[in-house]
């Protein structure tokens, strides 16, 4: 069954692309007609494509990889932070910096620059600055947490992209394929899919659009997260009543070998030594023999 339903695709006008004369050729499979200059997409494709980016996305969430999703444009900030924070998973929805992939040791800096300041401001150096300090310091956390923020747990690059409009977010995906990592999109008619691994032909400028397919998204990460849950409930279980035998038995050889090495010890114990008279006594003796053999 699908994830996704066809009438609810065209209510939300996931079908609606962007006008004829500005249409990417590559996306001619994906393009149903053309009404009133309009390009329309397929939205058979669409169903189908979102059932495979869905079930990939799952897997991702179900192996424990993370994926960054990116949206900096202004109809899809707003869904994609709520969803991707609903499930435990890296955002941009500012600015994608240049080089936040290819470079990203250096952003892993910045982000640790934010964790120096908040350390500043608990030990108490902070309020040791002075005051137009205390404004610089203050200005640069709140630039670094608007930009990176939303990446400070992202502690390694991450296993995917989703990405919001691939012709806004050009350099993300343009380093993304440098580096390998897969890129899941929703592309409209006038992208080129080419550089895309998943495509999800639909309408990228449209809210309602993004929510629906953003939502199916996060229900199927979600998914794969609970079974990611489940599996090690289930593994520590087995482990617990595996082990139980296992320390009884380790028990019972212990008490084993407590037994025979007290029945050994038993045996080779040697017999009690019997100490010698003292010297005082011994001479007691030998004057009393003494006197015996004088009065016979």
């Amino acid at each position: 069954m699908s994830r996704v339903d066809f009438d609810q695709l065209l209510e939300a006008g996931v079908h609606f692309g962007h006008l004829k004369r500005k249409w990417n050729p590559a996306m001619a499979p994906y393009i149903f007609m053309e009404r009133n200059g309009i390009h329309i997409i397929d939205l058979h494709k669409t169903v189908a494509k979102v059932d495979e980016a869905a079930e990939s996305l799952k897997n991702l969430a179900k192996a424990g990889k993370k994926v960054l999703f990116v949206a900096t444009k202004k109809q899809a900030k707003d869904v994609v932070a709520e969803k991707a924070k609903s499930i435990g998973m890296p955002y941009v929805i500012e600015r994608w910096a240049g080089g936040m992939l290819t470079n990203f040791p250096t952003i892993r800096k910045a982000v640790k620059k934010m964790t120096t300041i908040d350390k500043m401001t608990s030990d108490g150096t902070f309020d040791n600055l002075s005051k137009r300090e205390k404004l610089q310091v203050t200005r640069q956390r709140q630039k670094l947490e608007k930009n990176l923020g939303s990446i400070a747990d992202m502690t390694r690059l991450p296993s995917a992209l989703f990405v919001i409009d691939v012709m806004k977010e050009h350099i993300a995906v343009r380093e993304a394929n440098r580096l390998g990592i897969p890129v899941f999109a929703m592309v409209d008619t006038n992208s080129n899919p080419n550089d895309v691994n998943f495509v999800i032909p639909a309408n990228d400028d449209a809210t309602n659009s993004i929510e629906v397919i953003m939502e199916t998204v996060r229900l199927a990460m979600e998914e794969g997260l609970q079974e990611r849950k489940a599996e090690k409930l289930d593994t520590e279980k087995n482990d617990s009543e595996e082990g139980a035998p296992r320390r009884r038995e380790r028990k019972s050889r212990a008490g084993k070998r407590t037994r025979v090495g007290e029945n050994a010890k038993s045996e080779t114990t040697p017999a009690p030594v019997v100490e010698a008279a003292p010297v005082e006594a011994e001479e007691k003796v030998e004057k009393a023999s003494e006197e015996n053999k004088t009065e016979d």
